[in-house]
């Protein structure tokens, strides 16, 4: 949002060193512009990496655990199987030429080391860009000191012209112009500014502080103040005076500034890891008899001080501290005494929140609350883990329960499912919170294909509902017991036990259980040959949930139906109620019904014939599932069955070389790539599979493309072609937009193509 001022030589050192080495580190002190020249490197660069930049922020990140789990979200890998997160992202950046922005490292600097390495060990075509306070100490970094910006050597007898050039100079006269109107540099001040930039150290964030004081002091009274402060701070060890020390200094200068009210807040809103709106900011941080504009007028203050930054990229604005100032603001809650009391506002804030969207979840704000949890994830985590390490444990299990659609829906698997194993190892007592919990941990194993652990927290909550007498903790069992039977190929038992858990859900008044129960009812009801009966319960699914405006249930119901279609042999039903469970779920972006509804549209392709097109769509399908980490067989031996048979159709129609280029050419899509071809999109990034023109590539493009096939890059084949770089790169994004492909790997498919041709 604002101008970036100098850093052109740094910019360039930094995109040439990345040239040099797979892994650049950027090191400074906080506060010196290591994230903001990070942003520009990685879009000066971007053109440069055929899948270009993903930014991997680890400020908000406090224990090393998180890191992969944070990562794999940033990298776009959807958590939804129990292997290794770190293997997940391996598989997913395979064969992908990108560069890695990891931001913040400083204080997980073993876990951030270890990431790369993992990352950088099997993928030779990604780069890494990190920033930190210290390099990460892995093989074969380069390390790149971000000095601060350049600053007279002397404020002596300085002029404006002889100024201009400093870029802290520069820097400062900006900020002071967007606060102070009409504010300038001239002779007169040109001193003042000077030393103000010298005893600042060029340092970006030190200037941007004072620069916000220059609405209400002159830079003459800036210096005064300075000098003061820093003589004090300096007076003990004058031979050791870091950069983080004077950025220190004007943070206590600053502190210093702010009214008791403002010292307070600063101090109360570092308990937010990340963002955090007004709502949370008056609940967490506001006192029970203040007036109810105290929070907003306070933040607003900070703002001005440009101690608390605003995202208005939003419907509702969203406020965050830099790290650096959250840092300062967490040692002033600690010496306030009244840490553990915001922290446990915090958790209950979010508790109460989370209950209130798992209320109002059978609604039609279904994809508006999956937003929301998706923003207020960090704080969700950082509540979460905060009450498991005061052992708040049976507040932990209400937020956990609450969090189960953010879990499942939300694509979070992996981060509940760790954090909800860790409540049972807390949760001594076998009472309700702990029969909730067990439900919850089964219905994540379930999806992830751990049919073991899942059955042995099932076999728990029975034991705690038949103790407790509980009757709906025990159809919450027989509800994930009956997904467990239906997974293991045991339909009728699946039928009874849901058939056990729908009236007591609709008795309990909880209708987004019994929808759920009853979708999943009408797919056990197709493998178990009745599919009148699972048309009828998937049409009572879609009924109810339309009086609802629910679209979350009635996505899958609509999903189960096309399933039954097929097996009635009714290809165009089928392919149609896939069609609109595939379009549905853009809201929701739950890729297992996204995997599952591209499936079988390839299955109908097959059964129409056209086995090309659903060679694409099987591919297609595969790249969503292994963006998920898992495949249609953790859904049961009868799904697994029906996509097995319909492979080895295709293979014996189109023969397996045919098969497995069609499928190759479709399986490295990203998953918004798949549903466009499934939905036949005009940019469908399998076009070249169907492409008509034998040569649509002119020669030097063809000769390029086959430099490619040799796993050459880009600056091997301007060697050996004897062009530049830039101009290589130019031929191959045309390849690429004229094969309509996005990755190397699909250019390599096509020539093979083209070749059996």
């Amino acid at each position: 949002m604002t101008s970036f001022i100098g850093r052109r030589r740094e910019i360039d050192e930094a995109r040439s060193r990345l040239q040099q080495s797979r892994l650049v580190t950027l090191v400074g002190p906080g506060g010196v512009g290591k994230t903001r020249l990070a942003e520009e490197v990685a879009a000066r660069s971007s053109r440069a990496f055929r899948d270009a930049t993903r930014w991997i922020d680890l400020a908000s990140i406090r224990d090393r655990d998180a890191l992969p789990a944070a990562a794999a979200a940033a990298l776009g890998v959807t958590d939804q199987s129990s292997r290794a997160v770190l293997e997940k992202i391996r598989d997913h950046l395979r064969s992908r030429n990108l560069m890695i922005i990891l931001d913040n490292c400083e204080h997980l600097l073993d876990a951030a080391a270890e990431f790369v390495a993992e990352v950088l060990e099997d993928d030779p075509e990604i780069r890494v860009l990190a920033t930190s306070r210290e390099r990460l100490g892995v093989a074969g970094e380069i390390i790149f000191e971000l000095p601060p910006l350049s600053t007279p050597s002397t404020s002596d007898g300085q002029r404006a012209a002889d100024l201009a050039i400093f870029e802290s100079v520069a820097l400062l006269v900006d900020r002071a112009q967007a606060v102070v109107s009409g504010f300038d540099l001239d002779d007169s001040n040109a001193p003042a500014i000077a030393q103000l930039c010298i005893q600042l150290d060029g340092i970006p964030l030190a200037i941007e502080l004072a620069a916000v004081r220059l609405r209400s002091l002159s830079p003459e009274q800036l210096v005064q103040r300075l000098d003061d402060r820093f003589s004090l701070l300096t007076v003990g060890n004058r031979t050791d005076v870091p950069r983080q020390q004077t950025l220190r200094a004007l943070i206590d200068w600053s502190y210093d500034l702010c009214s008791h009210a403002e010292r307070t807040l600063w101090a109360r809103l570092s308990v937010f890891p990340g963002g955090f709106d007004l709502e949370a900011a008056e609940d967490v941080c506001g006192d029970p008899d203040a007036s109810t504009y105290q929070v907003l007028d306070v933040l607003d203050q900070l703002v001005a001080k440009s101690l608390v930054g605003v995202d208005r990229s939003g419907t509702t604005p969203r406020f965050s501290q830099l790290m650096t100032v959250r840092e300062y603001g967490h040692e002033l809650l600690a010496k306030s005494g009244e840490q553990e009391a915001i922290y446990r506002k915090h958790r209950d804030h979010y508790l109460d929140r989370s209950e209130r969207y798992a209320r109002d979840w059978f609604s039609p704000r279904q994809s508006e609350l999956l937003a929301q949890w998706r923003t207020d994830h960090p704080n969700l985590i950082a509540a979460l883990d905060w009450s498991l390490r005061v052992r708040d444990v049976d507040e932990a299990a209400r937020l956990a329960v609450a969090l189960r659609y953010h879990w499942i829906a939300g694509g979070n698997l992996a981060d509940g499912r760790i954090r909800l194993e860790r409540l049972l190892d807390r949760l001594d007592d076998a009472g309700l919170a702990r029969g909730n919990v067990l439900w919850v941990t089964a219905w994540t194993a379930l999806i992830q294909g751990d049919r073991e652990v899942a059955q042995k927290h099932l076999d728990e909550c029975a034991y705690i509902a038949q103790r407790l007498g509980d009757r709906r903790l025990r159809a919450h069992h027989d509800h994930w017991a009956g997904v467990h039977a239906l997974f293991s190929g045991q339909t009728a038992d699946a039928i009874r036990l849901y058939n056990n858990a729908i009236p007591v859900h609709s008795e309990f008044d909880d209708p987004a259980a019994a929808l759920t129960a009853q979708f999943q009812l009408a797919m056990a009801q197709t493998y178990d040959g009745q599919l009148d009966g699972a048309l009828a319960t998937s049409a009572e699914v879609v009924a109810v949930a339309d009086q609802h405006g629910e679209r979350w249930n009635k996505t899958y119901a609509v999903w189960v139906a096309s399933i039954a279609h097929y097996h009635r042999g009714e290809m165009e039903a089928a392919a149609a109620s896939a069609r609109q469970a595939l379009s549905m779920q853009r809201d929701f972006k739950d890729k297992i019904c996204t995997a599952l509804s591209i499936e079988l549209l390839a299955w109908v392709a097959e059964a129409d014939k056209d086995y090309r097109r659903s060679a694409q769509l099987f591919g297609a399908a595969r790249a969503v599932w292994h963006r998920l980490g898992t495949s249609v067989s953790a859904f049961g031996p009868d799904i697994a069955a029906d996509s097995v048979a319909v492979a080895h159709r295709l293979e014996s129609s189109l023969g397996a070389a045919t098969l497995g280029e069609l499928i190759t050419a479709s399986n490295l899509m990203t998953i918004e790539q798949a549903v466009d071809i499934a939905l036949e999109a005009a940019t469908s990034p399998s076009a070249s599979v169907r492409q008509d023109v034998s040569h649509p590539l002119t020669r030097r493009e063809r000769e390029v493309a086959e430099l490619i096939a040799q796993g050459l890059s880009n600056r091997v084949i301007a060697d050996k072609l004897v062009l530049s770089r830039r101009t290589v790169d130019g031929h191959v994004e045309r390849i690429l937009n004229k094969l309509g492909v996005n990755s190397r790997t699909q250019v390599v498919a096509w020539l093979t193509i083209q070749k059996r041709r």
